[in-house]
């Protein structure tokens, strides 16, 4: 039986010039999840992560932390969507309110609303479609692999590989609205548990951050 575990990327840098670097929350957090997993005895057969500079660093600090001895490897089907583009194309953030946490949310949930629901595909550099099927080409090459398999992702595609797992018939219409329950929960350097056996591939848990006290958990 096969298992990986997708590790939502620690807390970015909101509103600072470079987004795609930790904050300090989220280097704190990507080493308490590294002794949280060393602690349960974790040793994985393969670090994966995207392209992304938070994932990468992430992935750093808790290998480093946990004292993995496994070469990380970078999977670009795991980065996350373009975010920033979307809600550029399909929201009326003003950019007076881009620093603002709760106008940005708002900001982003109508935007990916836009974009999930698949009218204005041509308007985007990646469309919804290419997006889950980039993850999903990402997954199946992440179960493929023998023994435990770490990934260092976002919360977009992590989100997705859980609305494909808890409903694989889900139609074109109701995938978004999956998609869009899970990936509003989802914490920084929180971990989903996949397993793959006789049976099939199955979400056994989803979003563990009890490695984090209640002042660390953040979720953007």
């Amino acid at each position: 039986m096969g298992v990986v575990l997708l590790v939502r990327h620690g807390q970015a840098s909101f509103g600072a010039d470079d987004y795609d670097v930790l904050s300090e929350t989220g280097i704190v957090q990507s080493k308490r999840l590294g002794v949280w997993l060393a602690d349960a005895g974790l040793e994985p057969t393969a670090l994966l992560h995207g392209a992304m500079r938070r994932q990468r660093d992430t992935a750093n600090a808790m290998a480093e932390t946990a004292g993995w001895s496994v070469a990380p490897e970078r999977d670009e089907g795991w980065n996350e969507f373009d975010h920033l583009g979307v809600v550029a194309r399909g929201s009326r953030l003003r950019s007076s309110d881009a620093m603002d946490r709760r106008a940005f949310q708002e900001a982003f949930v109508e935007a990916t609303t836009r974009w999930s629901g698949g009218e204005f595909d041509d308007e985007y550099d990646e469309s919804w479609p290419a997006f889950v099927g980039r993850v999903a080409a990402a997954l199946e090459r992440a179960v493929a692999r023998d023994g435990v398999t770490v990934v260092v992702s976002s919360g977009g595609p992590i989100a997705v590989a859980c609305a494909s797992l808890v409903d694989p018939e889900a139609s074109a219409a109701e995938l978004p609205r999956l998609w869009n329950a899970f990936n509003t929960v989802c914490a920084n350097t929180g971990v989903t548990r996949v397993i793959t056996g006789s049976t099939g591939r199955r979400m056994l848990t989803f979003n563990e951050h009890s490695h984090l006290a209640r002042d660390q958990v953040t979720y953007r």
